[in-house]
């Protein structure tokens, strides 16, 4: 998938701004951004679902706009907000997408359990709960084994079991080959399972490339957080006193905390002393790249 100097502006708001990017085959890409980043745009221009104002976007080698039906069989698209049809089951739903894709009933059953809906085979899809029909919106989206896969936020709704469940369920659908593209807020997700994210606000990417490289780039200090009782903050800057690091000591009501940039002179100290006990130590994740390009401000 290649996107090209994209442009989407609805009036004088620039909603995608220029963005151009790749996704290889096979890849599970992430766009990330805070609210009105204009990632479900540029979701929705790559998957023909929208036109762009400039710009080209190809997908599987074709282009997304106008749609073109040999296109259409090789994706699976996810909206962020999902209509079903009229007073059909969940499992009736599901047979209704396999007979429109060829696909034979039975791949309907295996769809259930492979969502977890499979006791809510005879529930009409109005009354499933959110994180129920989001899962069920994900199975219609897999239906015909699209080798593209496109989800727009597609844990937002879902309890934490569910949201574990269904990040095993994109890796394999990955694994299996599938090119996988999503939106999402949630940092853990993205650097648990993006093979390369893109931050985008303002319409702009921001940066791009794996979770790893975006978190080495911030260039962040370590948190090494002590067990309660195990040192005094005296005790923990007489102890780092002699490390060739420089080390910033803070106490707080949960205990005594190093902060340095090396720390493995200080890991090292505070074996010696044999203060290792119910240590943890807390690097820099994604979340705190995403902060430090987007800030804090409250989005609407």
């Amino acid at each position: 998938m290649v996107a090209s100097g994209v442009v989407k502006r609805y009036g004088p708001l620039v909603a995608v701004d220029d963005v151009s990017l790749s996704v290889r085959r096979g890849e599970f890409f992430g766009i990330l951004g805070p609210n009105g980043a204009g990632k479900t745009t540029l979701l929705e221009i790559i998957e023909g679902l929208r036109k762009p104002d400039a710009g080209t976007v190809t997908v599987l080698g074709l282009p997304s706009w106008p749609r073109d039906q040999r296109l259409l069989g090789r994706i699976g698209v996810q909206l962020q907000a999902s209509s079903f049809f009229e007073r059909l089951t969940a499992g009736e739903q599901l047979r209704t997408f396999c007979a429109l894709y060829g696909r034979p009933a039975s791949r309907a059953t295996e769809l259930l359990e492979l969502v977890g809906l499979q006791d809510k085979a005879g529930v009409r899809a109005e009354k499933l709960s959110g994180g129920q029909a989001q899962r069920l919106s994900i199975a219609c989206a897999l239906v015909h084994d699209p080798e593209v896969v496109f989800l727009d936020e597609p844990t937002g709704a879902l309890d934490p079991q569910a949201r574990r469940n269904l990040w095993d369920l994109l890796r394999a659908i990955n694994t299996r080959g599938a090119t996988v593209v999503l939106t999402t807020h949630s940092m853990e997700e993205a650097q648990t399972l993006c093979d390369r994210v893109a931050i985008l606000d303002g319409g702009r990417v921001l940066q791009l490339g794996t979770p790893a490289e975006l978190i080495r780039a911030l260039d962040a200090p370590v948190r090494i957080s002590l067990a309660p009782g195990v040192l005094s903050g005296d005790g923990a800057r007489e102890l780092v006193g002699p490390v060739d690091a420089e080390v910033v000591v803070e106490q707080d009501g949960a205990g005594t905390a190093l902060v340095t940039r090396r720390p493995a002179p200080v890991l090292a100290a505070l074996a010696r002393a044999d203060a290792l006990t119910g240590l943890q130590v807390q690097g820099a994740n994604l979340e705190d790249v995403f902060l430090a390009l987007t800030g804090r401000e409250y989005r609407a």
